[in-house]
């Protein structure tokens, strides 16, 4: 936890944009496991930086709580607050929380639109298959408190065709994962492109839709160190973390192959040199229509490496993208 808060701090004098949080629960996988709590002490401690949540899991959370949380850290931290949120697995975690396995299979659309209802409306009320209750006043309204901005930014982590349309229809940018490459990312952002329009979304918003590719990035002089900087580090923790995952109805779940997993991530995003990594990004912009970038800056497991992977990052590598 202090490596996280003090890489947000360095990311901020580096000259980066922004940082985003995991969110985790009852595994060693990241021990984060409320990323708006994490993300209002980082909107503390910086002033700049915009704190992003990659994601906060909706089904485990009431959106009617998330949304008010979302509002306080959009209004005290001057709408530097981005909301990312998605569907999570079906872990033992919607048993934990009470939420049930339909929190996850059918009725995330239904969270989801409640919380936005709740970031853009005066007053709401719910009359759905998880939620209902009479109408409420939004109190604090983050439209009116910040009159330039609509409210905080929200995003959607999507992994199939479903969570595209669904967050095409909505007109909101998606987060996609680390674990695939450049060509299936523009084909989902082409996918959505073609469902928002369908769902009449302004031609505006469609072409200017700012959505976020995950990835890793580890900079060292030569490829090879960065590449074994990462070969060596992450395996371990990928293996305990994803072993840790418990299914909350005792379904089988394929694990990967940690190593194989760690040497896939080293060939698809920025690991090599500062030239190498902002070719890289680049390259992918370009072929994805993709601007915004969340790094896994952290894979070494080591602060003092992190830190000079966060300020290489910042000044050996932005600038050649600028």
């Amino acid at each position: 936890m202090h490596r996280a808060v003090r890489s947000a701090e360095v990311a901020e004098e580096a000259g980066l944009d922004s940082v985003w949080l995991a969110e985790h629960h009852f595994v060693p996988y990241g021990t984060c496991p409320s990323a708006v709590t994490l993300a209002a002490l980082l909107l503390g401690r910086t002033s700049r930086l915009r704190i992003g949540t990659a994601v906060s899991v909706l089904p485990t959370a009431h959106p009617v709580a998330l949304g008010e949380q979302a509002a306080l850290l959009h209004v005290t931290s001057g709408g530097r607050f981005t909301l990312g949120v998605g569907r999570g697995g079906p872990w033992v975690d919607l048993e934990v929380f009470g939420a049930g396995l339909a929190a996850y299979e059918r009725q995330f659309p239904e969270s989801l639109d409640l919380l936005l209802r709740w970031l853009r409306d005066p007053v709401v009320s719910a009359s759905g298959e998880r939620h209902r209750f009479r109408e409420v006043p939004v109190v604090p309204r983050p439209r009116e408190a910040l009159t330039e901005a609509p409210g905080p930014e929200v995003v959607v982590a999507c992994t199939s065709p479903a969570g595209v349309e669904l967050a095409a229809g909505r007109g909101l940018p998606m987060l996609l994962g680390m674990h695939i490459g450049d060509e299936e990312k523009a084909e989902m952002v082409a996918l959505w492109r073609r469902h928002a329009r369908a769902a009449g979304r302004p031609g505006e918003e469609i072409r200017g839709a700012p959505h976020i590719s995950a990835g890793v990035c580890q900079i060292a002089d030569r490829r090879g160190d960065a590449a074994e900087t990462l070969t060596k580090a992450m395996p371990g923790w990928l293996r305990r973390g994803l072993a840790a995952h418990v299914t909350v109805d005792g379904r089988a779940r394929r694990m990967r192959d940690p190593l194989a997993y760690t040497e896939l991530l080293c060939g698809l995003h920025p690991v090599g040199t500062p030239r190498l990594c902002a070719d890289r990004l680049a390259a992918t912009s370009e072929r994805t229509g993709i601007s915004r970038f969340a790094l896994l800056v952290e894979g070494s497991g080591d602060l003092a490496a992190t830190e000079e992977n966060v300020r290489r990052l910042g000044s050996e590598v932005l600038p050649h993208l600028r």
